[in-house]
């Protein structure tokens, strides 16, 4: 990722097609050393390609990668709807709640004691 990082750096900073040496350059500032079997393998990759267009592409793949967040606002939708079953399912945690308490008060004994 720093390899491909440094290449979209030295393209904004000018550099249509940045080469072995602009990369390695970018990373030493940093301090990072540079693999340049790695370089070479982003530089040939990129070779002849728009970096608008790569960028473009990505994010329509990218786009299509499932998040995991999309559920929220459904759930959310659904929670004035299931209100009176959820008072319930509250209701039972909390008697099995009470129960669990006067299991333990059954034993003579606390952790903390």
């Amino acid at each position: 990722m720093r390899y491909v990082a440094a290449y979209l750096l030295s393209t904004l900073g000018g550099k249509e097609t940045p080469s072995a040496a602009d990369i390695d350059k970018i990373l030493s500032s940093v301090g990072i050393e540079s693999d340049s079997e790695r370089v070479n393998k982003v530089i040939s990759e990129l070779k002849g390609k728009n970096i608008e267009e790569v960028i473009a592409a990505g994010k329509e793949k990218l786009a299509s990668v499932p998040s995991g967040g999309g559920g929220a606002p459904a759930a959310a939708a659904a929670a004035p709807a299931a209100a009176s079953p959820a008072k319930a399912a509250e209701e039972k945690k909390e008697a099995k709640k009470e129960e669990s308490d006067q299991s333990d008060d059954d034993m003579g004994f606390g952790l903390f004691d």
